[in-house]
Formats: structure tokens, C-alpha cells, sequence
């Protein structure tokens, strides 16, 4: 009779350990933030308006005066603030260079990237151009058109050789780089401004995001496969729809609500066309980043974050925001003024590096940098992946 065996302590171990690691495997496998590893990406191309314009309009129409760019640059540099702006920071994060204004025909480089970005476009052809009107006239599509002829020039100038072969981008690029987009904001505000009510203005953002969603698919026959897309930020919390809505009714924290409502509507017509492009382009990785719920965070509980006085424009003047000029005109942070006969230079406020608002439209370099803290970690993202892993398609979508 042989005597009765009991799993020592030891194999129990082992079953445990082989267990663990099983599982651990398992979660590799199923979890793609673990299965992946960084996105090395070696240059930016980004599309849209005055939130990511590196100094586009500045070299085609006017340039921001001072006291654009004093915080960081000490000097204008071409972009709607008083310092950097969130493309700056993921290009930044990449150890990638600024990216260089693709109109910008002085010390331009774009051997890692190009800015198509142009502050006042739209995504749909506007309703009126600069310098007569209030908008660019480089639309999303023009956008799109621009950059379909920039790929097949950068290679030829590349070949070429000489001394300007070094500052165009490997063609191998294209297909790595990341494809940032932020546009759509002014779509909304030219309805809003056109004298539309709130429904016409929500009536015409199927039709918006459906041109955005065709020039994405534009982009991508060109070879783009990585996509950052932010949606639009709270309207109906800066200074020159206050100013100008001043009986709209007000949120709890003073923004206006309907506007707000408008910026909302737009953000779910976007995220439902990314989950759709997911679909229809399935070799790419598309990441929704919602801008709206960090933005909004510095409106409702500024303090928490370091901030002040969120709803006042840094750089104005006259009225209970701080702002008094009208949307599309020529911008008065930076200009002079004259008050009862007397001129006034409408200049910043003491402390931009603790306001949210720069100019009563566009953000500080602070409020972007707290913007693009928050969403680079992907918890404001779908899929909820960190901007350094944005090359990465997920099979699994959280709407």
C-alpha cells in the first residue's frame, strides 16, 4: 500500500506563480496599453484654427502684435496668445521642434513636421473672408489641398539635394508621423454670429462634421494613420460670446448656457464620425480627445486649478469681461485705443501665468499647458490612451 500523497506547499507555490503569470499574459494580450509599447513619432502635421496657428495667418494676413507672446517667446510669435499653445506642448513632448507655419516662408523648417492650422478657418467653406470679412479663406479643404501638394514637393526638393534637402521631411514620415486636427469651432461661431438662433445653428453640424470627416479620410489616402482629434472647447465661456450674448441665460459658474449646449452638440456629432472613420478606416488609429471637459473644468472650479477670474480677458478692455470688441474684427489686445481723447494701449493683465482667458477668444499659454497636461495622460481620450501611444489602434470602443 503506498502511502497518500498531499500538493506540498511548494507545487502550490509553483500552480499559484504559473497562475499569475497566465494572467498576467492574458492581460497583455486583451489590455493594448500594456501590449504596446511608446509611439516614437518623428514629425506633427496638424489642421486648424487659432487654437494650434503657429503663425499661418501671421505670415499670409496680419501678425498678433505685442502683447502676443510675452510670456514665453518675450516677442510675438505668431500665435493667438500670450505664450505657447498645445500643439507647441505635444510637440514639445516628442522632443520635436515647434512646428513651422506652412505659408511661413522665413526660417522655416518642416524636416518634422508642418502647421496647416490658420486662425479663423472653418471646416466648410466660410461665409466671409479676411480682410472683408471675419473668416480664412483656408478652410479644412484648402487645409487638405495644401498638404496634398506639400508631400510630393518635400520629396522632390529631398532628391533634389542642396541645402534646403535637409529641412523637408523623410518620405518615411508621413506614414509615422502623428496627424493632429482642431478645428470646428468657427463653424459654430458663424452661425452664432450670423444671426442663426441656437436650432438652425445645431441644424447645420451634421453637415459640418460630415466635411470633416471626408477631408479626414483625404488625409489618410495620403498615408496618415496616427489621429489626435479634439473636439471643440466651451463657447459659452469666453468673453466675446458674453459680451456679445449678454442676455443669453447663464450655468451656474457664468458661462451661457445655450452656447455651451451648441459646443456640446457638435462635440457628440464629432465623436460619433471618429467611432464611424474607425470603422471605415481600419489600418488607422484614431484618438477622440475631449478638450470641452478639461476647458470647462477651468471655468467651474478655477481655484482648484491655480487660476483666477476665468471669465475676464487678460488682455481688453471696458465691460464686465474685460472686452469690447467684436468677433472677427481687428483684435484690440495690442492695440491702441483712444477713451474720451485720450489713447489707451490695451495691454495684459499683471499675473497671465494665473488667468484662463487671454484676449476674450483664446486661451493663455498657462490654461493650455494645464490643457495638455491633463489630456497627454489619455484619461480625456477614447480609447483612453496616453498621447504617447496614439499610434495604436484599439478594437475596443468606450463611447
Amino acid at each position: 500500500m503506498y502511502p497518500m500523497e498531499f500538493p506540498s506547499t511548494t507545487k502550490f507555490h509553483i500552480s499559484l506563480v504559473s497562475l499569475l503569470v497566465l494572467s498576467s499574459a492574458a492581460t497583455i494580450i486583451l489590455n493594448p496599453v500594456f501590449a504596446t509599447k511608446d509611439c516614437d513619432f518623428p514629425a506633427i502635421f496638424n489642421f486648424g484654427d487659432s487654437n494650434s496657428d503657429t503663425a499661418y495667418l501671421a505670415a499670409s494676413f496680419y501678425a498678433p502684435t505685442p502683447p502676443y507672446g510675452e510670456t514665453y517667446f518675450h516677442r510675438p510669435a505668431g500665435r493667438f496668445s500670450d505664450g505657447r499653445l498645445i500643439i507647441d506642448f505635444i510637440a514639445q513632448s516628442f522632443g520635436l521642434p515647434y512646428l513651422s507655419a506652412y505659408l511661413d516662408s522665413l526660417g522655416t523648417n518642416f524636416s518634422h513636421g508642418a502647421n496647416f492650422a490658420t486662425a479663423a478657418s472653418t471646416i466648410r467653406p466660410p461665409p466671409s473672408i479676411i480682410p472683408q470679412g471675419s473668416f480664412s479663406p483656408f478652410y479644412f479643404d484648402v487645409q487638405d489641398t495644401q498638404f496634398r501638394d506639400f508631400k510630393p514637393r518635400t520629396q522632390f526638393i529631398r532628391h533634389q539635394g542642396g541645402i534646403f534637402a535637409s529641412l523637408m521631411p523623410k518620405e518615411e514620415y508621413f506614414p509615422e508621423a502623428l496627424y493632429t486636427i482642431d478645428i470646428g469651432n468657427n463653424d459654430l461661431n458663424a452661425g452664432c454670429f450670423g444671426n442663426l438662433t441656437v436650432q438652425q445653428v445645431n441644424a447645420s453640424v451634421p453637415d459640418i462634421v460630415n466635411s470633416f470627416s471626408e477631408n479626414v479620410k483625404n488625409i489618410y489616402d495620403l498615408g496618415a494613420r496616427s489621429f489626435w482629434i479634439h473636439n471643440t472647447g466651451p463657447l459659452g465661456c469666453l468673453p466675446y460670446i458674453l459680451t456679445k450674448f449678454l442676455s443669453a441665460e447663464r450655468d451656474d459658474y457664468g458661462c451661457a448656457k445655450a452656447y455651451n449646449e451648441v459646443a456640446q452638440y457638435f462635440n457628440k456629432e464629432l465623436k460619433d464620425a471618429v467611432v464611424q472613420l474607425r470603422k471605415d478606416l481600419p489600418l488607422a488609429a484614431f484618438t477622440y480627445v475631449d478638450i470641452y471637459s478639461v476647458k470647462y473644468s477651468l471655468f467651474s472650479n478655477p481655484k482648484k486649478y491655480g487660476f483666477e477670474h476665468p471669465l475676464i480677458a487678460c488682455c481688453g478692455y471696458g465691460g464686465k469681461y474685460n472686452y469690447s470688441g467684436n468677433y472677427g474684427s481687428s483684435i484690440e489686445c495690442g492695440r491702441t485705443i483712444e477713451v474720451n481723447g485720450t489713447e489707451i494701449f490695451v495691454g495684459s493683465c499683471e499675473r497671465p501665468s494665473v488667468r484662463v482667458n487671454w484676449d476674450g477668444i483664446h486661451y493663455t499659454e498657462a490654461a493650455n499647458k494645464f490643457v495638455f497636461d491633463q489630456i497627454s495622460t489619455g484619461a480625456f481620450s477614447y480609447p483612453p490612451l496616453p498621447l504617447n501611444m496614439a499610434c495604436h489602434r484599439n478594437s475596443t470602443e468606450n463611447n
